[in-house]
């Protein structure tokens, strides 16, 4: 495959205007984010979502900006062409402007990303707005935000009542308004993800299943190839169950060794005979 020009802002709301779908996946390292541009994936999402698909932690909660800063420039050295996007881990922003302004700058800078994600709604605007003034496209993220969890009773579709859905929708306006030329609406009714999106004017919409008429598509790379065994959420499609693949084989490679079929002549290597000789005679 040719290698593609680099994917940028302009490019994205160029796809938008088109009524071109964007692709979006989460990617945590080299290899796989080589797949991803090869592929052709508009967006690689460096997600915080790696401290339970990578880290193997219970949640993204522990995740750190050194974790986060290790992957993205494992991500962007593997799809150098990709738009890549950092999030903005647990308690990296919340704290202040001065320090979401910060830890983002340092996606940008350590990591060469092109824009960073962060949680909440109208209660961050300030924060979008300060990362933004800075220089820094910014992406918001509403709906189901993992780092709220608890506060939001568990992993579950947010805006369901008309009162919650008010909500989201005035939370989505007042990052738009802040600067946020994205916002990301996870597990949001599709009606609703349709509205916001009929109704941004300079503002991207993504969704995470939240239904067909956003801007563009959000997956989970682990879900879609049945890599993450503890949980399989109903938005995600598998595209291809690599899970079961890799088991299968890690099976088999266990009982080959054990029978000593593994390894052949073709998986080793050999001296000739008159080095092997004159070895011998030097060590005895």
């Amino acid at each position: 495959m040719a290698e593609r020009k680099k994917l940028t802002l302009t490019s994205l709301f160029k796809k938008a205007a088109n009524h071109e779908p964007i692709t979006w996946l989460t990617c945590y390292d080299y290899p796989t984010a080589y797949l991803q541009e090869q592929a052709g994936i508009d967006m690689i999402l460096v997600g915080d979502s790696l401290g339970m698909t990578m880290l193997g932690y219970e949640s993204t909660l522990p995740v750190t900006m050194d974790d986060m800063i290790r992957h993205a420039q494992a991500v962007r050295r593997g799809a150098p062409n990709t738009f890549v996007v950092g999030d903005m881990p647990y308690m990296t922003y919340q704290t202040s402007v001065e320090t979401a302004i910060r830890n983002a700058g340092r996606f940008m800078a350590e990591a060469s990303c092109d824009a960073i994600k962060l949680e909440g709604g109208e209660e961050m605007a300030d924060r979008i707005y300060g990362i933004s003034r800075a220089g820094i496209p910014a992406i918001g993220h509403l709906g189901l935000t993992p780092q709220s969890v608890s506060a939001l009773g568990g992993f579950k579709v947010q805006g369901k009542s008309a009162l919650q859905a008010k909500k989201i929708i005035d939370n989505a306006k007042a990052l738009e308004q802040a600067g946020a030329f994205m916002i990301l609406l996870e597990m949001v009714p599709d009606r609703i993800c349709k509205l916001i999106t009929e109704r941004a004017d300079n503002c991207l919409i993504m969704s995470l299943g939240s239904g067909p008429d956003a801007h563009g598509q959000l997956l989970i790379y682990h879900d879609m190839f049945g890599l993450y065994p503890r949980f399989k959420p109903k938005m995600a499609k598998v595209f291809g169950n690599a899970g079961e693949v890799i088991l299968n084989g890690l099976k088999q490679y266990v009982h080959e060794v054990s029978d000593r079929s593994f390894p052949q002549p073709d998986n080793w290597f050999q001296m000739t005979d008159d080095e092997y000789n004159d070895l011998i005679e030097i060590i005895k």
